[in-house]
């Protein structure tokens, strides 16, 4: 009796990592498209993947990496499998009949800002009369929230002087005064202020509520697998929860030794940006608190969608609710 336990044991324990290899096996591999370039501002991702939150959930990441309009063009077609695009271009490829869905919102807010060396006097809107301001183009964001922060100050976009400028020298024209403001992004403002300035800064989402990056999938693969979405929705929402929790640090340096190397003299910086400003109203909201990371805040988005349709810069808005999904509603 005691043989024929012992072989039943011997023949479980060889059973067992068989089942092991087998599952180990089956993980689902996605592409993951990342809006831009290998950044560290992705470094939660980076340590989702590193610390096993994907694995977890019996997924296997490949990252790649292209511009939002290409991304969702991508996602639409079923070339790849998740997006990680800005929210104006999702807004934009919604609007133009696109298959796409939002399903995790993990930029709460936009960091667009209008920025200005504190000894200008420019602390409001209305104080850019008559000044000369940069955008990165005419057709970016950051020009819309212009536009709009101008109009809300009951100043048009005739009031200034716009001066385009490449995004990796825009800083530099407000530094070396070549103009009296830029509107790009709040993370320049840790930059500025570590070279010694003194900055003033506007928030764009206060009047322009939009989003950064955020995940999208098609509708096709929501319909089809939507406990594949569900999983990786979950996988996305761990890896910012263990950085908020934390480990903004450890995130980053998980970046820096294995995705982003040549940014690591950018530490402190971007410690100081991800603490002050990720971590603290980027990833996080008072929606996020009741519901979770990546809740979907539909009025904003809808409010989003009707100001580019306003400004023209899409013909028509979409409705929230036809391209964006809370991911607490997945199943």
């Amino acid at each position: 009796m005691h043989d024929k336990l012992r072989k039943l044991a011997a023949a479980i324990g060889l059973v067992v990592p068989l089942l092991g290899a087998s599952a180990a096996g089956a993980q689902d591999k996605v592409v993951f498209q990342i809006d831009g370039n290998v950044v560290p501002f992705y470094a939660p991702l980076y340590a989702g993947v590193e610390n096993g939150f994907f694995a977890d959930q019996n997924i296997e990441v490949e990252f790649l990496y292209a511009g939002a309009s290409d991304i969702l063009t991508n996602i639409a077609a079923g070339n790849v499998d998740f997006g990680f695009p800005n929210g104006d271009a999702v807004v934009a490829a919604a609007a133009n009949g696109l298959p796409v869905k939002v399903v995790h919102t993990t930029y709460q807010r936009g960091i667009g800002a209008l920025l200005a060396k504190k000894e200008s006097g420019i602390e409001t809107y209305a104080d850019l009369k008559g000044k000369k301001v940069a955008v990165t183009s005419l057709g970016s964001p950051n020009y819309l929230q212009l536009q709009v922060g101008l109009a809300k100050s009951g100043l048009s976009i005739d009031d200034v002087t716009v001066e385009v400028v490449a995004s990796g020298a825009i800083v530099q024209t407000l530094q070396s005064d070549d103009v009296d403001a830029i509107v790009f992004s709040e993370l320049r403002k840790y930059a500025l202020e570590a070279a010694g300035f003194d900055v003033n800064m506007i928030l764009s989402n206060d009047f322009l509520p939009s989003f950064g990056n955020v995940v999208v999938t098609s509708s096709a693969k929501l319909a089809e697998n939507p406990d594949l979405v569900k999983r990786f929705t979950t996988a996305v929402t761990k890896s910012y929860e263990w950085v908020i929790d934390g480990h903004v640090k450890e995130a980053l340096q998980i970046s820096m030794d294995k995705y982003t190397p040549t940014w690591a003299d950018q530490m402190d910086i971007l410690t100081t940006a991800f603490e002050n400003t990720f971590v603290a109203s980027v990833w996080q909201s008072g929606l996020t608190k009741e519901k979770g990371l990546g809740a979907a805040d539909f009025t904003a988005w809808q409010m989003n969608a009707d100001i580019l349709a306003e400004y023209k810069v899409i013909d028509a808005a979409p409705k929230a609710a036809d391209f964006v999904v809370d991911p607490s509603s997945i199943e």
